[in-house]
């Protein structure tokens, strides 16, 4: 085991953590300190499994794809473009999606923002025009479904 690289977590609720030690926990020749966040496989975890620490992760590097990808999109056709935005931002959108169920809807609408900046980017919308429009249209209007709905 290397010590070095070895996490340790405690999960459960506000109070169930209050009552645990603090700590070192020895395991084998180790001295390992219990963490509040943890990653595993890629995906940031926090000790009362709220999720909000994997959703600003998500949103971070959403965003900055996103920026990326604005300075760029001027020379690209919108078919590359839409296929950019969807292999940068739907990977980390469904990565492990599995694992935010039934979080706050607040963390929901953050992920949500994400995906709307995506839609923004590609059809050229407007922060101040209303989003679900930009849905409803972008499928009739270049012929195919998007991910993005």
């Amino acid at each position: 085991m290397n010590a070095g690289k070895t996490q340790l977590i405690w999960l459960g609720t506000r109070q169930q953590l209050h009552k645990l030690p603090t700590g070192d926990v020895h395991l084998l020749s180790a001295s390992i300190r219990p963490q509040l966040v943890v990653r595993d496989l890629g995906v940031t975890l926090d000790s009362q499994l709220t999720m909000a620490d994997r959703v600003t992760t998500v949103c971070r590097a959403g965003y900055y794809q996103l920026r990326q990808l604005r300075h760029i999109t001027q020379s690209l056709t919108p078919t590359v473009a839409q296929t950019l935005a969807q292999a940068f931002i739907s990977c980390r959108l469904g990565y492990c999606n599995s694992l935010l169920y039934g979080i706050a809807d607040s963390q929901l609408r953050r992920l949500q923002s994400v995906q709307n900046a995506a839609a923004r980017l590609i059809t050229g919308t407007r922060r101040t025009e209303h989003i679900t429009l930009v849905f409803a249209v972008a499928p009739l209007a270049t012929g195919q479904a998007t991910d993005f709905v």
